[in-house]
């Protein structure tokens, strides 16, 4: 019986043994766990916190820096100043993502705009001179020679209308015809079978230009005239006159310029590089220094196939009514044409900064942070251009101070780059 519970007992004991060691193996591999853990929790805390580093800029020239102490070019103390050494910078164009306090930003005047969808209109403006619309020109001319022995329009500028007397002219030619028309009307009434010869020196009469009204007298009354009327062949203004009294005409010599001002053209200059905007059918606002406050409405009709190599530009020729002869010709005008793109992406134009080949805009990315975007723009309107892409629509831009951030994130930038050669020289000694 001794035995038995003497073999018990050390079983017993050599049970709590193996428990003590199992429990204690388990303690120190959770501890030695916790304590690594716990290690690479600090260091990737320390990894991700920005390391700084002490830079010494000249306070009269901020371009000037070193990372060491001493004095700058003209002799000042520099001043220390710190920079962040680790991460990795996104660098746009030589610029880098810049914060700025909110004190700070309201100092400077930062301001900011959304980029959004929105309607998209171009205003080209050009200058034009007035000039008689051509299909509202009369040439008033003859078809025979003769003597002007009345004067009827005797000045330029003077207005006439349609069917107005402008001078009566003595022809001996015209006499012939009349009497031939005469000998063939009675020659018709007596023999009864002379409609030939009658209509052939009607027809004669015609192509001078006898108007029907004037063969019908002429038929009535049986009696040519020594003289003809020669009539105004529309309404207008006399802009030219080439004949006087008394004076001998030849035939196809132009007498008067007569020219219709109710509705006038003017010649609209276009440059080259805005000729892709203009087509045939647009609107256009006319406006002249005559007449402040004053505009017309006019619509361009035709586009011109050439350029004029001493000004570049391209004449368009517009159309307008002209209430009240206002519109004189050879006046000067001032052409507005506005072009529609419809609703497009758009970033205010203030917002863009040219960098030469690329274009610059600062998103404000919140918590006072800048971060430069090079942009691809497409058409440019009223204050705004197309963006094709580098920005999403409702990111904010800043519109106003982006000069002053530019100039202080590529100041950044240079102080980065500076501080990564300097860091890479220590490491590689």
């Amino acid at each position: 019986m001794k035995a038995i519970i003497k073999i018990a007992v050390i079983c017993l004991a050599a049970l709590a043994v193996i428990l003590f060691a199992s429990c204690k193996g388990k303690s120190g591999t959770a501890a030695t766990a916790g304590a690594a853990g716990q290690e690479q929790g600090l260091a990737e805390k320390a990894k991700s916190v920005p390391q700084k580093k002490t830079m010494y800029r000249s306070t009269m020239m901020p371009s000037e820096v070193s990372d060491k102490p001493g004095k700058d070019s003209m002799g000042m103390e520099m001043v220390p100043f710190e920079v962040e050494e680790s991460g990795t910078i996104a660098e746009v164009g030589g610029r880098i993502q810049v914060k700025i306090s909110a004190e700070r930003q309201q100092l400077i005047g930062i301001r900011t705009a959304a980029v959004k969808s929105q309607p998209i209109h171009k205003l080209i403006k050009a200058v034009g001179r007035v000039d008689y619309a051509e299909p509202n020109i009369s040439i008033v001319n003859l078809k025979f020679d003769g003597w002007v022995e009345k004067l009827f329009v005797n000045s330029t500028g003077r207005p006439v209308r349609k069917g107005e007397p402008l001078f009566d002219i003595y022809s001996p030619e015209l006499v012939s015809a009349q009497q031939e028309y005469l000998i063939a009307l009675k020659a018709g009434a007596t023999l009864g079978d002379a409609s030939s010869l009658l209509n052939s020196a009607r027809e004669k009469l015609r192509l001078w230009d006898i108007t029907d009204k004037q063969v019908e007298e002429l038929g009535r009354t049986g009696r040519f005239k020594k003289t003809v009327t020669v009539y105004s062949p529309g309404p207008g203004i006399v802009v030219e006159k080439n004949v006087l009294q008394g004076q001998k005409i030849m035939a196809g010599e132009n007498l008067y310029k007569i020219a219709d001002l109710s509705r006038v053209w003017i010649l609209g200059e276009i440059y080259e590089y805005e000729l892709p905007f203009i087509k045939t059918g647009q609107e256009a606002k006319i406006s002249l220094s005559y007449y402040p406050g004053e505009s017309f409405a006019g619509k361009i009709i035709y586009i011109y196939p050439y350029l004029k190599p001493e000004t570049r530009t391209n004449q368009v020729r517009i159309e307008v009514a002209n209430p009240g002869f206002k519109l004189k010709p050879e006046m000067f005008a001032n052409l507005e044409i506005h072009v529609d793109y419809g609703t497009r992406l758009t970033i205010p134009a203030d917002a863009v900064l040219d960098a030469g080949v690329s274009k610059i805009v600062f998103v404000a990315k919140g918590g006072g942070y800048f971060e430069p975007r090079e942009v691809k723009l497409g058409v440019r309107g009223e204050d705004v251009y197309e963006v094709l892409g580098g920005v999403s629509d409702g990111e904010s831009v800043v519109t106003s101070a982006n000069f002053l951030i530019d100039s202080e994130s590529s100041l950044k930038a240079a102080l980065s780059r500076m501080t990564k050669g300097s860091t890479e020289e220590h490491e590689h000694d």
